[in-house]
């Protein structure tokens, strides 16, 4: 990650609650061409360790796994513009504030015994968020239906080794200034969660 360390404070916990509650990134693999690009749902361990995801069997990005491969996944946040109008006071450029994190490791294809209690696991960790709604499980689908949908995807695994953050929220502006900000991103703000970004600028 690049952007000023200014905004890279956070420590490495932080990074690793956000990405495990997040729970979706966009998975990268390097190629002599450009890099393989996958969104996927992922389950990160709770020492951080440890990303699992499935791809569809038709995936480039499987067909690149004949052995483990150095690969990273982005987890966004919320984001937004930020017009220097809003700062109230002068001098100021356009931006846009976002947090993100980056898992780094490496990615491996795992047998296709483990894939079952994957994904009972990342159905698990999803449905429960919907409570009071009674959770989906596996065994609503008939098994011939299951080992269909089975047969399609594959699981993988991310050793993790490297964890990267930016929470770019006007941490390096006065405080006067980054709240006014984050009152007009609030209110007039585009971009995805725009409410929770202003909270973020707020705390930070």
């Amino acid at each position: 990650m690049h952007p000023n360390l200014a905004f890279r404070a956070e420590d490495r916990a932080h990074h690793l609650s956000f990405a495990r509650e997040r729970a979706f990134g966009v998975l990268a693999l390097s190629t002599d061409d450009a890099p393989l690009i996958s969104h996927v749902p992922f389950l990160l361990s709770e020492n951080g360790t440890v990303a699992e995801l499935h791809l569809v069997r038709s995936n480039p990005i499987v067909r690149a796994l004949k052995e483990p491969q150095v690969a990273r996944i982005a987890v966004s946040g919320p984001d937004s513009y930020v017009s220097p109008d809003w700062y109230g006071v002068t001098d100021q450029v356009p931006t846009w504030n976002y947090v993100a994190v980056h898992l780094t490791g490496r990615l491996e294809l795992r047998p296709q015994e483990e894939l079952h209690d994957l994904l009972d696991r990342q159905s698990a960790f999803f449905e429960e968020q919907l409570l009071p709604k009674p959770p989906w499980r596996a065994s609503k689908m008939t098994q011939t239906a299951l080992s269909r949908m089975m047969r399609m995807i594959v699981p993988c695994r991310m050793d993790v080794e490297d964890i990267q953050g930016t929470w770019k929220l006007n941490q390096n502006k006065a405080d006067d200034v980054r709240l006014a900000a984050a009152d007009h991103v609030k209110a007039d703000g585009f971009g995805s969660e725009i409410v929770r970004l202003a909270t973020l600028m707020r705390d930070s």
